[in-house]
């Protein structure tokens, strides 16, 4: 991202012009004047520590003052009372393809106001155009880019199960390396992804290797293989295994213990915590308070042999009796392993679940009502596979933040609730309901966790010469409303949201402001 976006780990200007604002104020009888006060909330900082009463100031795009600024004024004031003041929620999960951000709307009504993109291993090559493309056409929030395995892997090797060369390995190490130098938080793979699915651990590690100096994550949907019985808790080891064997911090992503496996989740958390990683805290996770996911009809069913070449070779197996018939019978092996069958799926293009589409097409058959629908056309799906008791445990554990695994999009896209819903569907239901996380763990797990695990350091706290980017809501009345009927329903009970020192959201409506930026991560050396 070079010269095309602002750096803002580095604002020796703004830190010098608040020490000075700071101590002007302290020297002069008058008292101290702000651009912005929010006066009385509830301030919970993201530290974890428990929260207080005060006001927070504001002057430009950060920070200034936090505490019982009693006798300062503002050329606006707002009272909060009666609701908490938060950093603004940072998604280290999103998949924004652009479209959206300028408005966001999704996003900055759960009190998003940071989006890590570029996740489960796909992304442009060139990651300056990308981001310098998003700037120009303005944001509602901040955003910044892992480089995708998978996309690298692809470039180099194509889409078929061949083993690289030392030469493709090389130039798959100078994609990343260039990707890097550009700014992104890390890399990111969907090895339960063609072709991401058919580099072999060892491979992924050799790629990985010139790169543990570089402190940045290696984030990854979890590879779940026929040969496993497509096991959960061995395709997160395998996160781990490599992260650990690469130098790059493991990041488990949208975590989950699928299918046969349901209540094991204390298993993969304690592989977790005694990794030996560069960060001493041991393997990190994100999750979403969802018990089903969303994804292609054809990436996670079909088998990955099947998928090799791409979709038009796909399409010519299906018309091979033999080789329909070893597909249908490998699809459905990973339907009921992974899902419990046919009816933990459901198809979003034909709005039904896939035992009805099956009954439409008169057949017993979910694999082969799979691949009739893969002739028309591939479909987004519904794909329902955990426990609420593994979904606690999970959240719970110290390591892991808040991430939707969602992006903005426009308004009126039909896709999975946590696109509308996440953020306010932790603080409602599993704070303030189901009292498994206090307050200041889940703003912990929204804010400052997801800032460390990637990198982030002026924003996720706050705190005087932190950015102003705050999000502000009732914690008697945030909840989200989006479900799998009606995905785009708005949450409710945030108010405020500001991003950069100006407002998203006021009031809880959308303004149109631009005021989010590309976010670079700074070489460590």
């Amino acid at each position: 991202m070079k010269n095309s976006v602002r750096n803002r780990q580095l604002k020796p200007r703004l830190i010098i012009t608040a020490m000075l604002i700071l101590a002007i104020s302290a020297c002069s009888e008058a008292p101290p004047a702000y651009e912005l006060i929010l006066r009385g909330g509830t301030i919970i900082d993201g530290s974890s520590q428990p929260g207080f009463t005060g006001d927070v100031a504001i002057n430009g795009d950060m920070i200034v003052a936090i505490g019982d600024l009693g006798e300062a004024s503002g050329q606006m004031e707002i009272d909060v009372s009666g609701q908490v003041v938060a950093p603004g929620f940072i998604n280290i999960h999103s998949h924004s393809v652009g479209d959206a951000l300028a408005t966001a709307v999704n996003m900055i009504s759960q009190g998003v106001t940071t989006e890590i993109m570029n996740s489960d291993g796909r992304s442009p090559l060139d990651i300056e155009t990308q981001f310098t493309g998003f700037a120009q056409n303005g944001l509602a929030l901040n955003v910044g880019g892992y480089v995708g395995f998978n996309s690298v892997w692809e470039e180099v090797v194509g889409l078929e199960d061949t083993r690289p060369t030392q030469a493709q390995i090389t130039e798959m190490q100078n994609l990343i390396r260039s990707a890097l130098e550009d700014g992104v938080w890390g890399v990111s793979a969907g090895l339960d992804y063609v072709p991401g699915y058919y580099a072999e651990t060892q491979e992924v590690i050799a790629v990985l290797d010139p790169f543990d100096d570089w402190n940045v994550v290696f984030t990854n949907h979890d590879r779940l293989t026929p040969e496993t019985d497509y096991s959960s808790i061995i395709g997160m080891t395998e996160t781990i295994t490599i992260g650990e064997a690469a130098g790059l911090v493991p990041l488990v992503t949208h975590m989950k213990v699928q299918g046969w496996e349901q209540g094991k989740a204390g298993e993969i958390l304690e592989a977790m915590r005694v990794a030996e990683t560069t960060n001493s805290e041991g393997a990190v996770a994100d999750v979403y308070p969802y018990l089903a996911g969303a994804t292609g009809l054809s990436a996670l069913i079909i088998p990955g042999w099947a998928q090799a070449g791409g979709r038009a070779a796909m399409l010519e197996r299906f018309q091979d009796p033999e080789l329909r018939a070893q597909i249908i019978a490998e699809a459905e092996q990973a339907m009921e392993l992974r899902w419990g069958g046919a009816s933990g799926v459901f198809v979003m293009s034909n709005q039904q679940e896939l035992t009805d589409i099956m009954a439409d097409f008169g057949t017993d058959s979910a694999g082969e009502a799979v691949i009739r629908v893969l002739q028309e056309a591939d479909s987004g799906v519904i794909l329902r596979f955990g426990s609420e008791e593994d979904l606690i445990e999970i959240m719970q554990h110290p390591t892991v933040s808040i991430a939707c695994d969602c992006d903005a999009v426009p308004e009126g896209a039909r896709v999975h609730p946590r696109y509308w819903g996440t953020f306010p569907k932790v603080l409602g239901e599993y704070v303030r309901e189901k009292q498994a996380l206090s307050l200041e763990q889940a703003i912990y797990k929204m804010t400052w966790l997801p800032a460390k695990t990637i990198g982030i350091t002026d924003r996720g706290l706050l705190k005087p010469g932190m950015a102003a980017d705050i999000t502000v809501f009732d914690p008697q009345t945030v909840i989200d409303h989006a479900t799998y009927e009606n995905p785009t329903a708005r949450p409710v009970g945030i108010n405020y949201v500001i991003v950069n020192g100006e407002f998203a959201l006021s009031e809880g409506v959308v303004s149109g402001a631009n005021s989010g930026e590309v976010l670079a991560r700074p070489r460590p050396f």
